[in-house]
C-alpha cells in the first residue's frame, strides 16, 4: 500500500522526552492521515544518551515508527539523510519537525489543508520561545539572506515543513554536494525562487523542558558565519539550480 506521508524528525541526547514525542506526533498525524498512510522517520544522530535504546524499545508499541541510527553528523546531515530515506520510500509527501517538543502536530493541520496549493509549505515561530542570542543570530540571517538572493523569509530555518516529495527529490539533487551546516535554509531559498508559495503559516513554539542544546552561544557564531560563506559561495550557482528545478531535470 502506498504512502502518503513520512514524518522526517532528527534526534540527538532527547532520552526525556523522545518517547512522548513519537506518541504526540503519531497520535496527532492520525487525525489527518490515515494509520497504514503515514510513517514517522526518526534519525537517531548518534545520541550518546538512552535515545536510541527507548526507539528500539518502543518500536515493537508503534507499527508506524521507522528508527533510524547514524554516526553523529550533527542536524543538518541527520535532516537530509532522513529527507533522503524518506523518499525512497516513495510517499506523497515529506513532513519535517524536531525531536525536542516544542512543536505542537495540531499546526500541522494547517499546513495538510493547503498541500494541494504548493509543492513546498513553510511555517514560522510566531512567538519564539529561545534565548535572546538565538533571536538575533535569526534576524541576521533573516536580513543576510535579503542581501544575498533578495529574497525576505521570516524563518527559513524553522523545522516544520511541508513537501510534496516529487518536488523534494529536486531540491535535494540541487543541494551542495557537501552537505550545508543549514541544509533547511538552502531549501527554503531554492524554494522560494523557484516560485513556491511559502504562505509562513505561524506555529506554535514551546520552551525546551527538556534535552540539551546541542550548540552553544560560540560555536553558534561560528556556524552562523559558516552559513553565511556558504550561502553566499552558493548564490553563483542559484539562478541554474532554479531554472533546472523549473524544467523538471
Amino acid at each position: 500500500m502506498s504512502l502518503e506521508l513520512v514524518v522526517v524528525i532528527p534526534a540527538y541526547n532527547e532520552e526525556e522526552c523522545i518517547q512522548q514525542v513519537v506518541a504526540h506526533w503519531i497520535n496527532g498525524i492520525s487525525t489527518y492521515v490515515s494509520q497504514d498512510k503515514f510513517k514517522l522517520l526518526i534519525i537517531n544522530d548518534g545520541s550518546r544518551d538512552r535515545t536510541g535504546a527507548i526507539l528500539d524499545e518502543i518500536s515493537g508499541i508503534y507499527p508506524n515508527l521507522i528508527a533510524k541510527h547514524q554516526i553523529n553528523g550533527g542536524h543538518g546531515n541527520a535532516v537530509v539523510n532522513g529527507y533522503r530515506m524518506a523518499v525512497e520510500m516513495n510517499p506523497t509527501y515529506v513532513f519535517q519537525t524536531d525531536s525536542d517538543d516544542q512543536f505542537d502536530v495540531k499546526d500541522f493541520g494547517n499546513f495538510w489543508e493547503k498541500r494541494n496549493q504548493s509543492d513546498f509549505i513553510l511555517g514560522y515561530r510566531k512567538v519564539r520561545h529561545d534565548d535572546p542570542f538565538r533571536l538575533v543570530i535569526t534576524r541576521i540571517l533573516k536580513y543576510s539572506l535579503l542581501f544575498i538572493y533578495g529574497t525576505y523569509i521570516d524563518d527559513a530555518n524553522i523545522p516544520f515543513r511541508l513537501f510534496k516529495t516529487s518536488f523534494l527529490k529536486k531540491l535535494l539533487q540541487a543541494l551542495p554536494a557537501r552537505t550545508p551546516f543549514a541544509p533547511n535554509i538552502f531549501l527554503s531559498v531554492l524554494s522560494k525562487k523557484s516560485g513556491q508559495n511559502l504562505f509562513n503559516i505561524p506555529v506554535t513554539h514551546r520552551e525546551r523542558e527538556t534535552g540539551e542544546v546541542s550548540i552553544r552561544h560560540f560555536k553558534l557564531l561560528k556556524v552562523c558565519w559558516q552559513s553565511f560563506v556558504e550561502l553566499l559561495a552558493f548564490r553563483w550557482d542559484l539562478n541554474r539550480l532554479v531554472k533546472e528545478i523549473n524544467q523538471g531535470k
